[in-house]
């Protein structure tokens, strides 16, 4: 399984000839979606989804049933409902959007657990009731603090970690989350810039 981080949270996986990508945002390359057979989507926010480019790409895009997402036609997918997208096997865990500040946003939001090994949460910090090999952790946002990043790693305990979420942080910024998250973590933590695989 090769996965290349994209700006932010997108993120593309390919195994055997078959694309997924999660969380093509507006923030994130066109080249991300350069022959992807099927979208994932955590919620309906913009530095996830960039509706525009996904309605005229003409592939399956899969969002939480709770999302509201006009102009484009979506596979509605709930919590604990295994689907296929791509060929990859997809359990959707969580079901809401990190708090941020008085109660905003109360949004859907879906995390997904790729072929039992990738997770992808989304704007959460959902810990999924299942061993993960290779964790893609949030480091920053308006709802997250870096002592909670770093407490979900720990509590998710994969074998790796790689960041995502990372788009609005400066890079002396990132350096530092880094450096925390590389220190106060035993599990594999790396950093990718974008366009970078594993």
């Amino acid at each position: 399984m090769l996965i290349t981080k994209y700006t932010h949270a997108c993120v593309r996986i390919e195994q055997d000839g078959r694309v997924l990508v999660i969380d093509p945002g507006t923030w994130s390359e066109p080249a991300a979606l350069a022959g992807a057979d099927a979208v994932v989507v955590t919620h309906e926010h913009a530095d996830h989804i960039d509706v525009l480019r996904l309605a005229g790409l003409g592939v399956p895009v899969h969002a939480p049933a709770d999302a509201d997402i006009p102009g484009l036609e979506v596979n509605k997918v709930s919590a604990g409902a295994e689907f296929t997208a791509a060929g990859f096997r997809i359990r959707p865990v969580g079901g809401r959007h990190a708090f941020i500040y008085g109660g905003e946003p109360d949004c859907a939001n879906l995390g997904y657990v790729i072929d039992d090994a990738v997770y992808h949460p989304g704007d959460s910090l959902h810990v999924p009731d299942q061993e993960i090999e290779t964790l893609l952790v949030p480091v920053h946002g308006s709802w997250l603090k870096t002592v909670e990043a770093i407490d979900f790693v720990k509590a998710v305990a994969p074998q790796r970690a790689f960041a995502i979420h990372d788009a609005q942080i400066n890079e002396r910024g990132l350096a530092g989350v880094n450096g925390w998250l590389g220190e106060e973590t035993a599990h594999g933590y790396r950093y990718l810039r974008p366009g970078e695989s594993l």
